[in-house]
């Protein structure tokens, strides 16, 4: 269930309200003031209940069904930066411990270069939203479920290419999230790998609906992540924590 197929659900409570009702409701609509958490859906429900048209077991099946639709929609309104640098490590750290955040005590050159280690490999974490490209709104109106045939556009940005091992994607959908993991080599070598601005530094990867399927080798389980970030670095060199042991004991 997603915004347009609750609307529809809460037009049919709405049409069996009294003439004057429903007239009055609609006319509270066309003037109201929205404030999150007080939206329009909100006034409907409270109206309805109000006047005994909706019940309160009606509401809380309702409630179970749309959240369990939209699990993730709450990632939608989180602005840019907290949605795709805090949230997106966290994430990956709650997912597999083994993830960590860089520092210079694990690695005395690090200088905000790159986002998470893991067994001593560097990470980036690029995070973005599937969101209707014919629809113009904010993100949470915007949003898609993962079996809307709408079309869709996810612009991972700011890659910096050469300074770190692998690439993890997260992609968002209101009902599920995919996972993307890619070595710096795939990500310099793939045809969807363009500059964000003409002569910058940075690179930008566009996943949408025309281009999706080109990405299936690369998707990975959650659970799976990080052993694939191992198996795409393996044979390589262990930096930082690694060197710095190595020098550590050494040294004794």
């Amino acid at each position: 269930m997603d915004q347009t197929e609750l609307r529809q659900y809460l037009d049919r409570f709405i049409s069996t309200l009294k003439a004057d009702e429903e007239s009055l409701l609609k006319a509270r609509l066309q003037g109201l003031v929205s404030v999150f958490p007080f939206n329009e859906y909100e006034y409907i429900l409270m109206f309805l209940q109000d006047r005994g048209v909706l019940a309160f077991e009606d509401y809380e099946r309702l409630r179970e069904q749309y959240v369990a639709a939209n699990r993730y929609l709450n990632l939608f309104g989180l602005a840019p930066r907290i949605f795709g640098q805090v949230w997106g490590e966290q994430h990956l750290m709650d997912l597999d411990q083994r993830f960590k955040k860089p520092n210079t005590s694990l690695n005395g050159e690090f200088e905000g270069q790159y986002d998470l280690y893991i067994d001593g490999f560097k990470v980036e974490v690029k995070a973005a939203r599937a969101t209707n490209t014919k629809k113009r709104g904010d993100p949470v109106s915007k949003a898609l479920r993962s079996d809307s045939q709408e079309p869709f556009w996810m612009n991972f940005q700011q890659i910096k290419l050469g300074i770190v091992d692998v690439f993890v994607f997260i992609g968002v959908w209101v009902d599920i999230i995919r996972y993307w993991v890619l070595s710096d080599e795939q990500v310099k070598t793939s045809p969807h790998c363009s500059y964000q601005h003409r002569g910058g530094i940075e690179y930008q990867i566009g996943v949408k609906h025309t281009n999706i399927s080109d990405f299936e080798s690369f998707e990975v389980e959650a659970g799976q992540i990080g052993n694939r970030i191992l198996s795409l670095t393996k044979g390589k060199e262990r930096s930082g924590q690694e060197n710095k042991e190595e020098s550590t004991q050494g040294g004794a």
